[in-house]
């Protein structure tokens, strides 16, 4: 039966072919893959750079950072300062606290604070972590508004956000705490921390008294557990905030993780059911995470960038809101050049220059990873929180091996730019005199797992990094390429 079948089947198709064209001659042409009709061909061109000076960019990085650097290339400073808020989850309040009745952490009847502080946890430092660094810590006056987009110019104290007479802490501090033994420091070298202690009195907006802020956050609860209710009624209502400035020191910056505020005070609960009440020490913890306003303030030496900018033997990749490099494409020639052609493949490298001192090498480290994107694109593109596409944006991570980043295949871009160039009228390269540019812009990713890792997103790099690339106007190394394979008709 099943060679019935078969044989029926292909009878049926040689049947079929008969009928459509009784000229055996062309069988063969029909039956050839298209690719057969093509020609591969390649050809390269040379692309234009320059620095592009950023002063200053959208702060909304997976870290913060605090401290001043010394920039060894320059000699310049570069000064760090941020702002957290704390975060509160939906509708948590009932278990934020120990329930009242059981709290004996108490003063004239009422719940106080044992102690309050405040940690700045690190996830990581360049420098020297024995630099002894000075910082002043601000309370907040109200809450820096949500529905707007910060970058790092914006400063809280100039902007009057500071509360006056509010809680203010200056700490000297450094990485390694030599104030403490060795046995504390080995036992705590796995997490890097600035302690803040606010154990002192502290006095609200409404010129209420308490021991000290921990006392604070504790009768608050109790008496408008509804302010605890989320993130956006906790700052309105409780903590706006704090501001962290550097004041004094240089040879340090930290990569801030998080910002933890904990509060302890004593309970007593019988365990057993029986007479006997055991005492406990506990402590409620509040975090400043992403899902609440965090902004990093960036200060560098304006006239120094510039001068750097204007180098023009090469270009500069200078984090943090420093220099980009600007990229012109040769969208015409890649195209009327091969008008009649289809590209598949456009491959285009940045090479990095090898001249950084030691100490240089030391502190400056290079990107790790460079978003390629419209220069015209660039402000919606991280304002929007929008991830590379592989069509109008692209990734591409330092390989050491070669010193370079490497973009595969863009293509997609170059289609897309003379697409937009030539359905826009005579005067679309006067009206959009930058349609042709793209700019190399060093980045933080995120990625998430699933069923394989993906970019979840994509942000500026905040941390201090710096790269000289071949290029620029006066470039006297190699020019830069991009090498373009098309599919030629026959």
């Amino acid at each position: 039966m099943k060679k019935f079948v078969l044989t029926g089947i292909v009878a049926s198709m040689m049947f079929t072919i008969s009928s459509c064209d009784e000229d055996t001659a062309t069988i063969g042409k029909t039956l050839t893959s298209n690719v057969d009709l093509f020609t591969i061909v390649s050809d390269t061109f040379d692309v234009k750079s320059k620095s592009l000076v950023v002063d200053a960019v959208l702060s909304n990085s997976t870290y913060s950072y605090l401290g001043r650097i010394k920039d060894p290339e320059t000699s310049a400073y570069i000064t760090s300062d941020y702002m957290t808020q704390f975060a509160m989850l939906e509708n948590a309040k009932d278990s934020l606290f120990s329930k009242k009745d059981i709290v004996i952490s108490l003063k004239d009847g009422k719940e106080v604070a044992d102690s309050c502080y405040i940690s700045i946890l690190l996830n990581n430092f360049i420098g020297d972590s024995l630099a002894s660094m000075k910082m002043t810590m601000y309370e907040l006056d109200r809450p820096i508004e949500d529905n707007k987009k910060y970058y790092t110019n914006f400063d809280p104290e100039a902007e009057g956000y500071i509360r006056e007479n509010g809680l203010k802490r200056d700490v000297v501090f450094s990485i390694t705490d030599m104030t403490e033994n060795d046995s504390v420091r080995n036992a705590n070298k796995d997490e890097l921390s600035i302690n803040i202690k606010l154990d002192m009195p502290y006095t609200d907006k409404n010129g209420r008294q308490y021991d000290n802020y921990g006392t604070y956050l504790l009768q608050t609860y109790y008496e408008h557990p509804e302010y605890f209710k989320n993130s956006n009624t906790f700052t309105k209502n409780v903590c706006p905030g704090f501001y962290f400035k550097t004041t004094d020191g240089v040879g340090m910056m930290a990569e801030i993780e998080t910002t933890r505020l904990s509060v302890f005070y004593r309970i007593e609960v019988d365990d057993d059911d029986d007479t006997d009440m055991e005492e406990y020490n506990v402590y409620t913890l509040f975090y400043g995470t992403q899902e609440v306003l965090q902004t990093t303030h960036i200060v560098n030496d304006e006239e120094v960038i510039k001068d750097l900018a204007n180098e023009k033997g090469y270009t500069y990749l200078k984090t943090p809101a420093g220099i980009y490099t600007e990229v012109e494409l040769p969208i015409d020639d890649i195209k009327l050049n091969h008008e009649n052609d289809t590209i598949t493949s456009a491959k285009i490298s940045f090479r990095k220059m090898n001249d950084k001192t030691v100490l240089a090498e030391k502190l400056l480290k290079d990107p790790t990873t460079l978003l390629m994107v419209e220069k015209d694109s660039l402000k919606n593109f991280f304002e929007d929180r929008e991830v590379a596409n592989n069509i109008t944006s692209y990734l591409a991570t330092l390989n050491t091996g070669y010193n370079s980043y490497t973009f595969n295949n863009i293509a997609s871009l170059i289609n897309y730019l003379y697409i937009k160039k030539t359905e826009g009228g005579a005067n679309y390269t006067t009206e959009h005199p930058n349609w042709n540019k793209v700019v190399l812009v060093p980045v933080q990713t995120t990625t998430a797992s699933t069923a394989t890792t993906t970019v979840s997103a994509v942000n500026n790099e905040m941390s201090i990094t710096s790269s000289r690339l071949i290029g620029g106007e006066d470039n006297a190394v190699e020019p830069i390429r991009i090498s373009v394979i098309y599919n030629k008709s026959k």
